[in-house]
């Protein structure tokens, strides 16, 4: 039999990323310059803004308390993630076992977003810190087994084909919260007097990112039925476990082989290292750009978009690099590229060139580089992770090892904000981070090339060319 990936249908499922990224988008470039700025007020009585003209030293010691917010949010996720995981898989509903926590988790993190930045306009720490928990802790609902949807319905052989489509999609929905932050600054809300500060610059994006997520979700519910496609899918799905790129066949009941489980163990762990690099540029990327280069945080969106282009044509093209040297060697690329990007960022300093009405800075035109480059790298090894970690697995365990991958990708992002912060308070240097980032991309290399096993599927008979366009339906 010939497997024959469903573009429609897979773009589609990219709904549920499409919310996912956009989200966390505006989650990741606003709320910690929201922390860090309230976090200012209770230790010094001053504003992030004041402090910046006056002492900016004392921004970096309050980055430590920043870290542990976000990392307390992602402890959340870290127990949240395998339990709904699990829960999905043992769900049966008329429609289906995952849309009902896609459906539930999006309407209440959806409600509650837009009240993260009122909160914060009012200066109300606890209730900032209570939204910022709440939308988490659906968003992790909605998040397992928005992921899971996708494997549960592609031929294992066919996934990371599938997986950069939907990521693709992501970060289209990434790219909406970007094109925001460009137009409505930040940075024109945090460096300007409490009198002067306008709560619609922060609250649009957020009231704009609930609504656009409410919208993927209802159209994820309404065109993919997960039933009747997972029972059109059985024979192909059984084929794909014939030609899954694994060590040992798995079964539905059967214990995990030895050589599968090294296999699991050697990716989870290089995964813990590459995502504590990525969320450390997440999470201070942003503070970076504000506090360090002394630029607009239009900047910063500029360079996201740019490095979403270039994550689109790896995701574009991740598939069938891993089709010719297998997803091992693809993700070894991947890093490679990663840790350029992050070496050249070393290099990378304010520019001293006044051009915004607040003194800002000229952008650093070389960071365009690095963030080109390190969206590319790291589009590769997001786009064959995942489904080397759910090729372990059987059809009904998917929920479980989604909740086994973003355990390893959640536990990363509970301890980077917290060292990092720690770090960032001891050395008070800015950039300390692409020099903490480019060390631990290397050490995932070396963990990733030296204990994970390069097997390609065998007997792959993917259908391509115009027949693989055919029945999109």
């Amino acid at each position: 039999m010939k497997l024959k990936l469903n573009y429609k249908r897979t773009a589609l499922i990219g709904f549920a990323f499409f919310g996912i990224l956009l989200l966390w988008q505006v989650y990741d470039s606003w709320c910690p310059t929201f922390l860090t700025d309230i976090f200012a007020r209770r230790m010094y009585g001053m504003s992030s803004a004041e402090l910046k003209a006056g002492d900016p030293g004392k921004i970096l010691n309050v980055q430590w308390l920043v870290g542990i917010i976000m990392a307390c949010d992602n402890l959340a996720a870290l127990i949240l993630l395998p339990i709904f995981g699990r829960l999905s898989d043992r769900t049966k509903t008329p429609i289906g076992k995952r849309m009902p926590y896609i459906l539930t988790g999006t309407i209440v993190a959806a409600i509650a977003f837009p009240f993260i930045p009122l909160f914060f306009h009012a200066n109300n720490i606890v209730g900032m810190v209570i939204m910022m928990a709440v939308v988490l802790m659906f968003m992790m609902m909605y998040r397992n087994p928005a992921v899971a949807l996708m494997p549960d319905i592609t031929p294992k052989p066919l996934r990371a084909k599938a997986n950069g489509i939907i990521n693709i999609m992501g970060y289209l929905g990434g790219a909406f919260a970007t094109v925001l932050g460009i137009f409505l600054k930040l940075s024109d809300y945090i460096n300007v007097g409490d009198e002067a500060r306008k709560l619609w610059i922060i609250e649009i994006p957020f009231i704009i990112a609930s609504v656009l997520m409410v919208i993927s979700a209802l159209v994820l519910f309404f065109t993919i039925k997960e039933n009747k496609i997972a029972e059109e899918m059985k024979d192909e799905m059984e084929e794909g476990e014939k030609q899954a790129a694994i060590a040992t066949p798995v079964t539905d009941d059967g214990p995990m082989s030895k050589e599968n489980r090294q296999m699991l163990l050697a990716i989870l762990g290089a995964e813990f290292l590459w995502f504590m690099a990525d969320n450390a540029l997440g999470t201070y990327l942003g503070n970076y750009v504000i506090y360090y280069l002394n630029s607009a945080s239009s900047a910063t969106m500029i360079l996201t978009i740019l490095g979403g282009v270039a994550s689109v044509i790896g995701f574009a093209t991740a598939g069938s690099i891993a089709d010719k040297i297998g997803r091992k060697w693809t993700i070894c690329c991947g890093l490679a590229c990663t840790f350029c990007g992050l070496l050249l960022m070393c290099f990378v300093g304010p520019t001293g060139n006044v051009v915004g009405a607040n003194g800002e800075f000229s952008f650093p035109v070389l960071m365009y580089a690095v963030g080109i480059v390190r969206g590319f790298g790291m589009a590769l090894v997001h786009n064959c992770s995942f489904p080397m970690v759910v090729e372990l697995c059987s059809s009904k365990q998917i929920g479980k090892f989604t909740g086994y991958y973003y355990t390893a990708s959640m536990s990363a992002q509970t301890v980077t904000p917290v060292l990092l912060g720690l770090v960032l308070n001891r050395t008070l240097a800015w950039n300390t981070l692409p020099i903490y980032s480019s060390l631990l991309i290397l050490c995932s290399f070396v963990v990733f090339t030296l204990f994970v096993k390069n097997i390609k599927a065998g007997k792959l008979q993917n259908v391509k060319g115009l027949e693989a366009l055919g029945d999109a339906d």
